[in-house]
């Protein structure tokens, strides 16, 4: 009987060392069984397990009446309670939801924002799963939001990096804005200097609906409007202030006649310019401006304000561009009798369009003087020391106007003058006076400074140089120079140019120079014409030549005797 116990006791041993009891012990299945069926069952643990969920579930049977709402419902959905049809509750989504057999929704409730997801029960009920999405929802709209201003910022800092001229900075300054951030907005500025201070504020206007932004001035009163535009304009750096419910007063006349009364309105200094200030404003019902519409608002017009600076900016140097433009260009032939004149002027590849050659013709009592030079450099440089040579040749004239002579006295002007050894400015140089004869021709006197030899054209095509030599003038001071005396007959004609024309570089290899063959053949082919189609003829070969690659400075002039009227048979 012991034994028979003790062999009751014996256990084996399994593949892979796990003790296995023989006789009524149970096995891993009977074990597995056990589990399975071990499920609870107990109705209130199962109601505390779904109280403990961080979502609201919502049971409903296979007539659609509720079954079981856990906590979290109690909470999200107060109005919807076991017992009654779900598609009658007091939630408009979930019921609307119930009622047409989707499988979801979305919507506000109680300031909250809500998900739900419906999930069919083996019972032929289902199961609404309603989680509260709110703050994640905030996050995500916070994100899209940002996302919305960076693109915004970037799109208008291009747009406005694009504007160079002050009207197109301030219309872009408006029109981005709207409506991206306002219902209308409006830049308030000072007039450019050198206006002066009492001037009336100007501004510029654009509004959801308008077609075009709309300028104006005035009134004086303008600035004080809004709060903070007046120090905004004075250039005080006060922050972007938000205000509601504002009474525009003056600035009501600028906006629209149907725009009616401002809801919101966010004023915003433009730092850095002369008295700027955005306005902008939004209707009643469109909501305030919030602080991250007061940052971006800054931001923008921190921006439009330096891209003012910068149009003011270039507006200046495109001012002083043209003032010495036209003070540099070479001048209107005078109308002498007897003679005919012509000019030719290219500057080199500069945007100011202005360079070191140039050329000037005066009327005398018996004639007139000409001067033809090309200053060493290119660009403003050169067009500095053009301008200083004109001059002092105009001053020069008043005591002396003996070619020679004069070449002289302006070398030693140039030389003279603080510092212009160091920066090597010297110029090469043609002064010529020509007096009308009985017979028509002309008896010219030519002063040469280290200048290309003019060139005579005779009625038969012939062409000979002049021949002139001497140093450039303002490179030294003991330099010399040579003087020429001339006839031309009726009928041929004088080419003065610079040494841009023959050097300039061109032709099948971009790199062979024009050269002075090519000048004489092409004033050969044209002899007889008059100056203007000489001169004329000799630039387009040239833009030929050239075929649109960079050259140098070119400067011709052309003189020719001509029999006047009350003269010819």
């Amino acid at each position: 009987m012991a034994q028979g116990s003790r062999r009751a006791m014996v256990t084996t041993t399994r593949r892979g060392g796990r003790p296995s009891p023989v006789g009524g012990e149970p096995t891993d299945s009977a074990h597995r069984r056990a589990g399975k069926a071990a499920v609870p069952t107990d109705a209130a643990l199962a109601r505390e397990l779904l109280d403990g969920l961080a979502e609201a579930v919502v049971t409903v049977d296979s007539r659609g009446v509720v079954t079981l709402a856990n906590a979290m419902a109690a909470e999200l959905l107060p109005e919807v309670t076991p017992g009654g049809p779900l598609a009658l509750a007091a939630v408009p989504a979930l019921a609307e939801a119930a009622r047409s057999g989707a499988a979801g929704f979305e919507a506000e409730h109680r300031g909250r924002r809500l998900r739900g997801i419906c999930r069919p029960l083996r019972a032929n009920g289902c199961a609404w799963y309603v989680r509260d999405v709110t703050e994640e929802q905030a996050r995500t709209d916070a994100l899209r939001a940002e996302r919305a201003h960076t693109a915004f910022l970037a799109q208008a800092g291009s747009r406005l990096g694009l504007s160079l001229h002050r009207d197109q900075t301030l219309r872009a300054a408006v029109t981005l804005v709207v409506p991206y951030l306002a219902d209308a907005a409006v830049v308030i500025h000072r007039p450019p200097l050198p206006a002066p201070p009492d001037a009336e504020p100007l501004w510029v206007r654009f509004a959801d609906g308008d077609l075009e932004p709309v300028f104006g001035s005035g009134p004086a009163d303008l600035a004080d409007s809004v709060p903070g535009l007046a120090e905004a304009l004075d250039g005080d750096h006060v922050d972007a202030t938000p205000w509601l419910d504002t009474e525009l007063a003056e600035l009501g006349r600028v906006l629209p006649e149907d725009f009616g009364r401002s809801g919101a309105v966010l004023v915003t200094p433009m730092i850095g310019t002369n008295g700027a200030a955005l306005v902008m404003m939004r209707r009643p019902g469109q909501g305030g401006f919030d602080q991250r519409d007061v940052e971006v608002a800054r931001e923008f017009a921190a921006r439009a304000g330096a891209a003012l600076v910068t149009a003011d900016l270039h507006g200046e140097q495109t001012h002083l561009a043209r003032v010495l433009q036209a003070s540099l260009f070479p001048p209107e032939l005078p109308e002498i009798p007897g003679v005919a004149l012509a000019g030719g002027y290219r500057a080199a590849g500069d945007s100011l369009r202005i360079g070191g050659d140039f050329y000037a013709v005066s009327a005398t009592a018996d004639g007139g003087t000409f001067a033809l030079g090309d200053v060493c450099g290119k660009g403003v440089g050169a067009a500095v020391l053009t301008g200083r040579v004109r001059q002092s040749l105009q001053t020069l004239r008043l005591v002396e106007q003996r070619p020679l002579e004069l070449m002289a006295l302006l070398n030693r002007a140039l030389f003279d003058a603080p510092e212009a050894t160091r920066r090597s400015q010297f110029t090469t140089l043609l002064l010529g006076t020509f007096t009308t004869e009985a017979d028509g021709a002309l008896c010219l006197r030519v002063a040469g400074g280290g200048h290309p030899a003019p060139l005579v054209v005779g009625v038969d095509g012939a062409v000979r140089p002049v021949p002139v030599g001497g140093m450039p003038v303002g490179a030294l001071s003991d330099a010399r120079f040579v003087e020429t005396r001339i006839r031309l007959a009726p009928g041929e004609l004088l080419l003065a140019y610079t040494d841009g024309v023959i050097e300039a570089r061109g032709g099948p290899g971009a790199l062979e120079m024009f050269g002075e063959d090519r000048l004489r053949q092409a004033l050969a082919d044209g002899a007889g014409l008059p100056p203007r189609a000489v001169v004329d003829r000799v630039l387009r070969l040239l833009d030929k030549w050239f075929d649109g690659q960079s050259q140098d400075d070119i400067a011709m002039l052309a003189i020719t005797p001509v029999t006047p009227p009350s003269a010819r048979p």
